[in-house]
């Protein structure tokens, strides 16, 4: 990988922000994921990305807390990393570790290879989900377009 500066605001496409998604389970919301990807880069299987999510999920589960789930998993032949924001119409059960409904969820798609990057995605991400405002300000978002500039907007 040669940009060794991966942040949040380079690795999310426009089209990988979803807004108010119907999902009824974590697996639905998993599909919907691995959906969007593939539509977005044709060259990727949603069958191999949705099983290495569920495989990764089985380890234990990717909602943080307060309604934030960030499903993550390793994949072969990736050449860079894919994330995607998807808010969600309702909550749904995942497992979380405070056991409440998850509604915001950030997907994180990295080649197999990739290890300190994915490490720095995800704790770039744990710490923009750790304001709660910024998170109430994601959950207010009424289309995707809004959703992708507030997921990118430049926070000091």
């Amino acid at each position: 990988m040669t940009d060794t500066s991966l942040t949040i605001e380079n690795i999310l496409a426009p089209d990988l922000a979803l807004c108010r998604v119907p999902a009824s389970s974590k697996k639905r919301v998993m599909e919907t994921i691995a959906e969007q990807i593939q539509q977005h880069d044709p060259s990727l299987s949603d069958t191999e990305i949705f099983n290495n999510l569920v495989a990764r999920e089985r380890l234990g589960s990717t909602g943080i807390g307060q309604g934030i789930a960030i499903p993550h998993c390793r994949l072969e032949g990736l050449d860079h990393v894919v994330g995607a924001l998807l808010t969600l119409e309702d909550g749904v059960a995942f497992d979380a570790i405070d056991n409440q409904p998850v509604d915001l969820v950030f997907a994180l798609i990295v080649p197999k290879e990739a290890t300190s990057e994915h490490l720095e995605l995800l704790s770039q991400l744990a710490e923009k989900f750790n304001e709660r405002a910024f998170c109430d300000q994601l959950r207010q978002c009424t289309d995707s377009d809004s959703l992708y500039r507030r997921m990118t907007v430049e926070r000091s």
